[in-house]
């Protein structure tokens, strides 16, 4: 399948461009380094031989990918799901009198904690080094966050967008996203995420904050057989 829009290939667009740093692996294919995410593409998303020399002994790799991916050899599909790929031009505005902290190194043992209860999405120990990440603090705890993920030429992603579950129903979620979408167009970019089809909530809060639908992708997560 070829595709020329840059976002139908995120990670491979990512990691070949503004998030080079970011990357490990070869000219074939790549990787988000571990500790920062489980994302990996190979130049040609049909190259099965070197999406496979990617797998690590253990852990996971995860493709986004507008097309199919082959069977990959050595490979176990640990998880395979349809995602909307929504896309923001435009702030809808900041709330205002919003107070938000920004998120770091300090942070990150907290931010893992909140990710590892919420699930928001694949986020491990350095995931906050993808971008620029904010938070909110309830008596001293870290109790909701959001932040930028892949970042590909024109657009930036939003994700890690989560709230404790004694804190939610307060807004939190959408206040931050609203800064986190002013910053983006303001440096010149769209804002782009990914939700799944089915969480409806989600896709609500999405489309008021100015999202659109631009395709489906699917996301695979592969193991070592």
């Amino acid at each position: 399948m070829t595709t020329t829009h840059p976002l139908d290939r995120p990670v491979w667009n990512a990691l070949t461009t503004r998030q080079a740093s970011l990357a490990v692996g070869n000219a074939r294919a790549l990787r988000f380094r571990p500790e920062i995410n489980l994302f990996a593409a190979a130049a040609d998303p049909g190259d099965a031989e070197a999406i496979s020399a990617l797998l690590p002994e253990t852990g996971a790799i995860g493709l986004v990918e507008a097309g199919e991916t082959p069977p990959i050899p050595g490979a176990r599909i640990r998880k395979r799901a349809v995602v909307n790929q929504m896309v923001a031009e435009r702030s809808p505005g900041v709330a205002e009198g919003f107070d938000y902290l920004v998120l770091g190194d300090a942070d990150a043992a907290e931010m893992l904690a909140l990710a590892t209860l919420t699930e928001p999405g694949p986020f491990f120990s350095e995931t906050h080094r993808m971008g620029h990440f904010i938070g909110l603090r309830e008596r001293g705890r870290l109790v909701a966050m959001a932040g930028q993920r892949m970042r590909v030429p024109g657009f930036t992603e939003v994700s890690g967008v989560c709230t404790h579950p004694d804190s939610r129903g307060r807004g939190y979620a959408g206040k931050l996203m609203r800064v986190l979408i002013e910053r983006i167009v303001g440096e010149g970019d769209a804002a782009f995420l990914h939700v799944y089809p089915d969480n409806f909530g989600a896709i609500g809060l999405y489309e008021t904050l100015g999202f659109r639908f631009r395709a489906q992708l699917t996301f695979t997560v592969l193991s070592r057989a």
